[in-house]
């Protein structure tokens, strides 16, 4: 589904682009992709050297679901001395925290096509739990438990 944009990127920036085809939900549900992603960029900065890539130049990049991914595989290798760093991350509109879905972004865009609040929260769920049982309560709000909740209102609140 993203070859295009892929072929894109890699010809306007003069790069290699390394698009990785990992398990969806719900069949496979978090961590699969996860590890996929993982693996996959393990794997290529293991054999830099095989695909001819400067090991300074290396960015990761998703969307959507795949931002969250991008920025899973950051943050695990971000520690690593047996690899390569990475040179950046590019997230684009990605799904990267599930603890309060009535933020006012997703108040103010809970309407906009293509992928709706509602719909959001339920591939959300898809991806970490394989069903959606708890749809009206992670809407709600009611899933986090307050303790939890005021613990991160640093990194997520409307202020």
């Amino acid at each position: 589904s993203h070859e295009r944009i892929c072929q894109y990127i890699a010809k306007e920036s003069g790069s290699l682009v390394v698009s990785v085809g990992y398990r969806l939900a719900p069949e496979h549900k978090y961590p699969a992709a996860y590890e996929d992603c993982l693996s996959a960029t393990r794997h290529f900065l293991q054999h830099l050297q095989l695909y001819g890539v400067d090991p300074a130049r290396v960015t990761v990049c998703g969307d959507s679901a795949g931002g969250n991914l991008a920025a899973a595989v950051s943050q695990s290798l971000a520690g690593t001395s047996d690899l390569p760093r990475l040179r950046a991350q590019i997230l684009i509109y990605p799904g990267l925290q599930a603890l309060d879905f009535n933020l006012p972004s997703y108040q103010q865009n809970r309407g906009v096509p293509l992928l709706f609040r509602e719909r959001a929260v339920y591939c959300s769920l898809q991806y970490v739990q394989g069903n959606t049982s708890n749809l009206e309560e992670v809407l709600e709000g009611s899933h986090v438990p307050p303790d939890m909740r005021l613990k991160y209102s640093k990194w997520v609140s409307p202020d």
